[in-house]
């Protein structure tokens, strides 16, 4: 049985398309080659590749410092329906929010879902965005023994398939929805909030 198990995990990854961005290539100052930022409702974006000699692989990462209501950048050729998403983050700072979040399944800057941790409030949710308006799926509070903190490399990551919606933070699952809000294929990307400064690096995606 054991074995069996282990040969259907080594199918499953080897017809898994895994990519990685790690944000060590491009012009400090600018957005990724591949990536377009934008920003959902008012405000102003800054998506831009900065120095972090911290970051999981240095020495560039991807920083969003601009204030606005829903900030995001997404990868120009990802075309996922069912995959998943992962990310390595750092909320730097923010009074109003210290939110660092996941897009998948982006149709444009009105319509895509997003998964977000955040230092301030210490939890993890889940939304749709439908026609511009932010809609909550779910919240959760991370376990005894987590934070999601400030100024710390953090790991955060969404599987997604069908209507299965599985957000994970610290390699430990935090959400586990159905839902079915935005169908089909769509863009991967990062997002924050408000006046939110965080860095991105090591951003994992694939196909399933």
């Amino acid at each position: 049985m054991i074995r069996l198990i282990s040969i259907f995990l080594l199918v499953a990854v080897a017809n898994s398309a895994i990519a990685l961005d790690s944000f060590d290539k491009g012009k400090l100052g600018t957005v990724p080659d591949n990536w377009k930022a934008g920003i959902t409702g008012k405000g102003v974006s800054n998506w831009t590749l900065e120095k972090d000699s911290s970051a999981p692989s240095s020495p560039l990462v991807l920083n969003q410092s601009g204030i606005g209501e829903f900030p995001w950048c997404v990868r120009k050729d990802s075309h996922l329906a069912d995959g998943f998403v992962a990310v390595k983050f750092k909320a730097i700072s923010g009074r109003e929010d210290q939110a660092a979040g996941i897009i998948w399944r982006w149709k444009d800057a009105n319509n895509y879902y997003v998964a977000r941790a955040n230092a301030l409030e210490n939890n993890i949710s889940i939304y749709y965005v439908k026609d511009g308006q932010r809609n909550t799926l779910q919240y959760a509070d991370v376990p005894d023994g987590l934070l999601v903190k400030q100024n710390k490399w953090q790991s955060f990551r969404v599987d997604f398939k069908g209507e299965r919606i599985i957000v994970s933070f610290e390699g430990k699952t935090i959400i586990d929805i159905m839902d079915d809000h935005i169908k089909r294929e769509g863009s991967i990307g990062l997002w924050t909030k408000s006046d939110s400064i965080t860095s991105f690096d090591n951003f994992t995606y694939g196909e399933k």
